[in-house]
């Protein structure tokens, strides 16, 4: 009875000191976090148990890629089980050998140690894919791999202890505890005592492993085990990719967008501590897969190191504990952005930075060379490789020595403006993050205070924001010449809001379609299509202004809401009630962004939506054939931000003749054109171009023609056929214009010599 009360009392004093250690390391970061402005999270809260429960409990998002996310079930509801065994077998250490009082017990144990089996295959998988297959996205090492010695040791120390129990209770080998009976068989013979011994020596490595891992937990990525369910549980119910208004009127407000990480929600640090490091988003990154600096995984892990550098400055609560066991583990492994990291990698040689920074390297490296997309002008070989790799990655940590966290700043030494301007805003990394990550909204806030604050941006790029606020259009051609494109269709009427106050639909067709000699054709399709269904539509002709897409996803943020309040102006002034238009971003600003600013009762319309529509009602007929393998290639803002795949595929597939071949990413998968957040009017200075990548992989489906639903695509994926010298034979086509072709069985207006006025085309 003395040893079972001892062993009691000691059972206490660890697990309410591990418990005690787990609330504290909890506790700090929650103080880090306070730190951040306020964040609606009772409003984020409503409504969301159906995708809260797909996504933590059905992990919808883990099973995109069907390997890792069938490994990731076994662990997850693997560790659900063994919480009802560990408790079971701690029971049976303080009691010795009674157990929980559950129904078909027996039933219970063989659950229990099938499910260690499954574990430990999952545990040996995952090592597998990390050194075996050695998929780039995952770190390598022994911070990585510590949590697969956790659960091996875990899982061990359970059998032990069933194995062990059988030998001193004296229970006989059954089928409902094969693998515990197994371990007792080979120490058949054991003495009584010993057994008994050896089943607290497993028992007591289990609780002290037990205890160890739920420290470690929250002060390593695995913390998303607490932080993602709550993540994905407050993740914005709006529209995706929605932004959030600034209120610019505010008088008390010092500065605008993100220029600490203080300024940062609450919601947005959050998302900092659920990011498992996974690499799924880089993965996926246009930017990042084509040799830009920008990695949304770093771009994370960078502002949550910064986060809980600056936050124990502040709060002066450290974020390691226990300090004696976490300390030395935060400044080599946890802290790429502490000052003396910082300093070291600046004072090493070219090898010796690519050494530090091997994480950012590796993946880069591996990235570029997977995909075969290094600049064979600038990157010749592995060497130039390497060495192009280590001085981006130098520069997306900038080297700060000597300055304290609370000194750091958030743009320029942790954040490079090189990384904030390479984003496209596609949001293929928040599509693949399986916590619920939002990247673009925290890109998009440090340009707001670049722009806002600093007045910095690129030199194209604000060009382009000053012809906008100039003349409405990013090339800054004469607001009177909005309306010329109509002189150029043929014998169909295309009438203002004035000439038709009647009409049904507003036609916004946007600068692109306005301005754009390409984009022309596609503005002249819809209005021949829109004539031949006999909906009644308008434009509104030079007194349209830029929608402020642009703007807004560049960070102007003051220019953008002053475009909405006029737009909206004219809207109410023309009595508009369906908005129909071919710029995707147009109609994702309209519809999900412009309600913030007043727009009320107005249906917003893509144009591939209304042309399936009008297909569907028999108002349009496409009889002629068309005899094209086409490829149907996504655009972010149509698809990722809007769920609009199926229609414009719809439209396809109604055209007679058409083959159509789907490229390996499509629809939600599918990569971007490199035209969006603004990039559409700036140059790509580094790796290879988004388009040209994006225009190879449409390449491999072998089609005749690349079709889009956007005039930013269309541009970028004309562009990539000459770049790879295949225009002659290969065209970029609206869908709009291809449905054209088959209703009227005439070839579309050939398309003009003159090259594009788009801004670095």
């Amino acid at each position: 009875m003395a040893w079972q009360t001892v062993n009691l009392l000691l059972f206490l004093a660890v697990t309410g000191y591990g418990l005690f250690l787990f609330y504290k390391t909890v506790y700090h970061r929650y103080l880090y976090l306070k730190l951040g402005q306020p964040a609606d999270f009772k409003r984020r809260g409503e409504g969301r148990l159906a995708e809260f429960l797909s996504q933590v409990f059905g992990q919808k998002k883990l099973l995109k890629d069907p390997k890792s996310g069938i490994m990731h079930v076994v662990v997850f509801y693997g560790f659900i089980i063994l919480q009802f065994g560990a408790l079971d077998l701690i029971i049976k250490g303080l009691t010795r050998g009674k157990h929980l009082p559950l129904p078909a017990y027996r039933v219970f144990g063989l659950l229990q140690e099938v499910t260690v089996a499954l574990i430990l295959l999952a545990m040996g998988y995952a090592a597998y894919r990390r050194y075996g297959e050695k998929l780039a996205r995952l770190k390598k090492g022994w911070k990585p791999s510590i949590v697969l010695f956790f659960i091996f040791f875990l899982m061990l120390s359970v059998v032990l202890s069933l194995g062990f129990e059988r030998l001193w209770l004296g229970m006989e080998p059954s089928g409902y505890a094969p693998i515990s009976s197994a371990i007792a068989s080979l120490f058949a013979g054991m003495p009584t005592a010993a057994a008994r011994a050896a089943f607290y020596v497993s028992w007591w490595a289990h609780l002290l492993i037990l205890l160890s891992f739920l420290v470690y937990v929250p002060q390593s990525k695995h913390f998303h085990i607490v932080t993602a369910p709550i993540n994905i549980w407050f993740r914005r119910k709006e529209p995706v990719g929605k932004l959030a208004k600034l209120d610019l009127e505010d008088e008390e407000a010092e500065s605008f967008g993100v220029g600490r990480i203080e300024d940062f929600t609450q919601k947005q640090m959050l998302d900092f501590y659920a990011c498992v490091e996974c690499g799924r988003c880089t993965n996926v990154c246009p930017a990042s897969n084509t040799g830009k600096v920008l990695s949304p995984m770093h771009l994370i892990t960078k502002l949550r190191d910064h986060l809980q550098e600056k936050g124990a400055a502040i709060t002066g609560k450290s974020p390691w504990v226990p300090a004696f066991a976490f300390t030395n583990l935060s400044q080599t492994t946890h802290a790429l952005d502490t000052a003396a990291v910082r300093e070291t990698a600046w004072n090493e040689t070219a090898q010796g930075a690519i050494t530090d920074i091997r994480p950012t390297l590796a993946w880069q490296k591996s990235t570029w060379k997977a995909s075969a997309i290094a600049d064979p002008t600038s990157l010749a070989d592995e060497a130039a490789a390497e060495t192009a790799a280590a001085s981006t990655t130098a520069r997306a940590i900038v080297a700060s020595p000597g300055k304290k966290p609370v000194e750091l700043e958030l743009i320029g030494e942790i954040m490079t403006e090189e990384e904030i301007w390479s984003c496209t805003t596609c949001r293929n990394c928040e599509d693949q993050c399986p916590v619920g990550n939002e990247h673009v909204d925290k890109i998009v806030d440090l340009r707001r205070h670049l722009v806002l604050m600093q007045g910095s941006i690129p030199h194209e790029g604000q060009r382009a924001l000053q012809n906008i606020e100039r003349q409405g259009n990013p090339w800054g051609i004469s607001r009177n010449d909005r309306a010329k494109w109509t002189g150029e269709v043929e014998g169909i009427p295309v009438p203002t809001v004035k000439e038709n106050p009647d009409f049904e639909y507003l036609f916004f067709v946007g600068s692109m379609g306005s301005y754009d000699l390409r984009s022309r054709k596609i503005s002249r399709a819809f209005a021949r299509l829109l004539n031949e269904s006999g909906i009644s539509f308008a434009i509104l002709g030079n007194e349209e202004k830029n929608s402020g897409d642009t703007p807004r996803r560049m960070g102007n943020e003051m220019l953008f809401q002053q475009l909405a309040a006029e737009n909206i102006q004219t809207f109410r002034k023309y009595g508009v009630r369906r908005i129909v238009t071919a710029c995707p971003h147009t109609f994702n600003i309209f519809k999900n962004e412009y309600p913030d600013f007043g727009l009320e009762g107005v249906e917003v319309l893509h144009h591939t939506q209304l042309l399936d529509r009008l297909i569907r009602e028999g108002r349009l007929k496409p009889r002629h054939e068309v005899r094209e393998r086409i490829t149907y290639h996504d655009s972010c803002y149509l698809g990722r931000y809007n769920n609009v795949y199926d229609e414009p595929r719809s439209v396809l597939k109604a055209i007679p003749g058409v083959e159509l071949a789907e490229m390996a990413r499509n629809r939600e998968n599918g990569m971007c054109c490199g035209a969006g957040g603004g990039m559409m009017w700036m140059e790509e200075t580094s790796g290879k171009r988004v388009n040209l990548a994006r225009t190879e992989q449409a390449l491999e489906t072998s089609p005749t023609v690349i079709s889009s639903a956007c005039p930013y695509c269309l541009t970028m994926m004309e562009d990539g056929t000459k770049m790879k010298e295949v225009d002659n034979r290969v065209k970029a086509r609206d869908i709009a214009e291809i449905l054209e072709q088959s209703v009227f069985g005439d070839r579309p207006i050939r398309a003009l010599e003159t090259e594009s006025t788009k801004i670095g085309g």
